[in-house]
């Protein structure tokens, strides 16, 4: 780069376009939701009731969660460190952002989920948002402390999996939250589950803002594409030896089946609540690549994905609001087909919606982005 403005350009390029291409992906797995949720999808999923189709559907969703934690880290390491200007805290703007994202999620997005209030579902963007607040208690640490800390979460979190509370026993709450899936309040006219326990994502947002330096403007672009492909190869090596060999960093072992596609499945088939470690060797090491890759010109693809990406959060409250509406009109127009809900009978469906609902949301989400630049008021910044 020979400028620092160019630099701001490229960097914020490749990061959005790389939101933008997650918020993508994200879309197909919350139509799958609405739409085929007849076919239900365990954690790790049942071989023997998923087909290739819905598999490789629900795993290509297993690359969101990380690249949004780990770049909201990485992002927030950019906000302290400015090309332009002195190095600055991002403790303040952590703290409020993560509290401005645990108050929607338990508002406005748990209500576009059902279109009610009958339980709180606390997910990624509560995940999101409560390790903005840790990060913004640790990130004033020592590097070397922070590197300790993300990594001993990242790789030794599978260490506690046998733990575990009742609900009468003390720090049931607190383990409920951290790395177990279950009800807060089970009980009354509101229940409160955690279904994203955090642990691992605090791991995972510690790692993200320590790797910030990848973008700094004393690093060059041939350099930081060298780290990444490395980075990215790393993860995928150390991914095929620990699950290769079912040494470490999963629930469950795979197992040969007699056809390569279901024995594949089998390998890729992967703990998300929690992450385990090799959930997120794999769809980590797949985003450091994704990012070599978009570091250069995508053709037209490059501002779509930029677009999409530059407001992530208007582009996720849209959608969810605009599948809950759409699910309602079909379910009143078409009536119930499973149950007493509507499902799309194959996942082909499922695709062609997605593509669909892609290109209707598509200006919304380009005029708030442009909007955004615009715009002074602080709010907008949160969207």
């Amino acid at each position: 780069m020979h400028s620092d403005q160019a630099f701001i350009r490229s960097r914020i390029q490749s990061i959005d376009m790389m939101r933008g291409l997650v918020m993508l992906i994200m879309l197909l797995d919350h139509v799958r939701e609405r739409f085929f949720y007849h076919m239900q999808v365990l954690d790790p999923m049942d071989l023997d009731e998923t087909s290739a189709s819905l598999f490789f559907s629900r795993f290509a969703a297993h690359l969101c969660a990380p690249v949004f934690v780990f770049l909201t880290g990485l992002s927030a390491w950019l906000y302290a460190n400015p090309v332009n200007g002195p190095a600055r805290s991002a403790r303040s703007f952590l703290l409020k952002r993560g509290l401005f994202l645990i108050a929607l999620e338990v508002t406005i997005i748990n209500f576009s989920w059902m279109g009610s209030y009958h339980t709180i579902w606390l997910q990624v963007i509560w995940a999101i948002g409560l390790s903005m607040v840790v990060l913004a208690l640790v990130s004033q640490w020592p590097k070397a402390v922070l590197a300790l800390l993300g990594f001993g979460i990242v790789f030794g979190h599978n260490l506690l999996t046998p733990v575990s509370f009742q609900p009468e026993e003390w720090g049931y709450s607190l383990w409920t939250i951290l790395h177990d899936r279950n009800f807060l309040v089970s009980e009354g006219a509101v229940k409160i589950k955690a279904s994203y326990p955090v642990l691992p994502w605090i791991g995972v947002i510690i790692l993200g803002y320590l790797a910030g330096p990848l973008y700094s403007k004393t690093l060059s672009a041939e350099h930081r594409g060298r780290l990444l492909l490395q980075l990215g190869a790393g993860c995928l090596l150390l991914f095929i030896v620990l699950r290769g060999f079912n040494i470490y960093g999963e629930t469950l072992d795979w197992q040969l089946y007699p056809d390569l596609v279901t024995s594949l499945m089998s390998i890729l088939n992967l703990t998300k609540y929690p992450p385990s470690l090799n959930y997120l060797l794999v769809t980590l090491g797949l985003m450091f690549l994704l990012l070599f890759v978009l570091e250069k010109p995508q053709g037209k693809w490059t501002q779509i994905l930029v677009n999409f990406g530059s407001a992530p959060m208007f582009f996720y409250i849209l959608h969810l609001y605009v599948l809950l509406v759409l699910y309602r009109i079909v379910l009143a127009v078409c009536g119930p087909n499973q149950g007493e809900g509507f499902g799309m009978e194959h996942m082909g469906w499922i695709w062609l919606t997605t593509v669909l609902l892609a290109v209707a949301l598509y200006l919304p989400t380009k005029w708030f982005s442009l909007y955004k630049k615009r715009s002074q008021q602080a709010w907008v910044r949160y969207l």
